[in-house]
């Protein structure tokens, strides 16, 4: 796979998350993930802790509304999607079924 289409890709799934994480209702069924002080610098441990993989740093990234990786994030609720939602999502941005996000 081509670089320039998974950079694509991972805008595609970020935009989403982070609709996602701003529209979201207090009804709406979503994992809702208080960060912690120690994960500020590091949203790979967020990624654990929330979601149980260091790799979907992106998902907590998108969340959190921060355009780096390299920004700090603030102390604060995440509203990130649930793993069905979060498949649908990785679909629509065109990631293959497979890709093994969850």
């Amino acid at each position: 796979m081509a670089a320039g289409a998974i950079d694509t890709r991972n805008h595609r799934l970020f935009q989403l998350v982070r609709d996602f994480a701003q529209s979201a209702g207090p009804t709406t069924p979503a994992i809702r993930y208080r960060t912690k002080p120690d994960e500020v610098h590091d949203m790979t441990l967020c990624a654990a802790r929330a979601l149980g993989s260091r790799s979907l740093h992106l998902i907590v990234q998108a969340a959190a509304g921060v355009d780096s990786p390299e920004l700090p994030m603030e102390v604060q609720t995440l509203v990130l999607p649930t793993p069905e939602v979060l498949a649908s999502m990785r679909q629509q941005a065109g990631f293959p079924d497979d890709f093994g996000l969850y």
